[in-house]
């Protein structure tokens, strides 16, 4: 999973990533709130963790700023020294999933980290079909319809055209699309990337007429993009 870390505290990044890495998760660490910002508006994440008191930008306008800006409904978890039963309480009615005091040894961290990311996630794994306009995505037979009509797209097709629906209108870069389809422990040229997308542009008819359209982005990657209405 990809993990953003937001703490200013140099020692505390440095113990929350390493214990992240270990267990196999990618993070990533800030220690400003407009940094950690401005990449979220570039790459889509699969959690956050925040401190409460950080400079210039607290942890709880980051978290406003999440709540309204993003479409994903991204787990949020504070690692914090604000121990007031009343602060806690604000953070998860503002909308955060956890809340972790610190000091926090590894193993309470790392347990934390996965019981949240297991309930996010199993919850939209039950979600067995997504719609976006005329395209229909079946999860559980990886098969894409448009207007009703099979598309036969391969499973990376797959992959790809839903993470591309998933993060509608936001830039995905190369090395997220390769983490995600082709998982990071494989290397693959780019062409392979530009190959695929074209598959999906013409197999699944992404044009303005029906209402998407994919849009590269030069030397960074590609933006699924919503054009007029969605139907023809």
């Amino acid at each position: 999973m990809r993990i953003c870390v937001l703490d200013d505290d140099l020692s505390q990044t440095e113990f929350v990533a390493q214990t992240l890495t270990a267990a196999g998760h990618l993070c990533q660490v800030f220690t400003d709130g407009k940094s950690l910002i401005h990449e979220l508006r570039r790459q889509p994440y699969d959690l956050l963790l925040l401190d409460w008191n950080m400079p210039e930008m607290p942890g709880d306008v980051v978290l406003q700023w999440v709540r309204k800006n993003l479409t994903t409904n991204l787990p949020v978890l504070f690692l914090t020294s604000r121990s007031v039963e009343a602060d806690i309480v604000q953070m998860l009615n503002a909308g955060a999933d956890d809340y972790i005091l610190k000091p926090v040894s590894r193993p309470v961290l790392l347990a934390r980290v996965e019981a949240l990311l297991r309930r996010i996630y199993m919850q939209q794994h039950e979600v067995t079909q997504e719609t976006y306009g005329i395209y229909r995505f079946d999860l559980t037979t990886q098969t894409a319809l448009v207007s009703e009509a099979p598309a036969a797209l391969t499973q990376k097709e797959f992959e790809l055209a839903l993470l591309l629906f998933r993060n509608l209108s936001r830039p995905l870069s190369r090395s997220h699309i390769r983490e995600s389809v082709w998982r990071q422990d494989v290397d693959i040229p780019s062409r392979t990337i530009d190959t695929h997308v074209s598959q999906i542009r013409s197999k699944l008819v992404l044009r303005p007429q029906n209402g998407y359209r994919i849009t590269p982005i030069y030397s960074y990657g590609y933006r699924l993009e919503k054009v007029g209405n969605e139907s023809p």
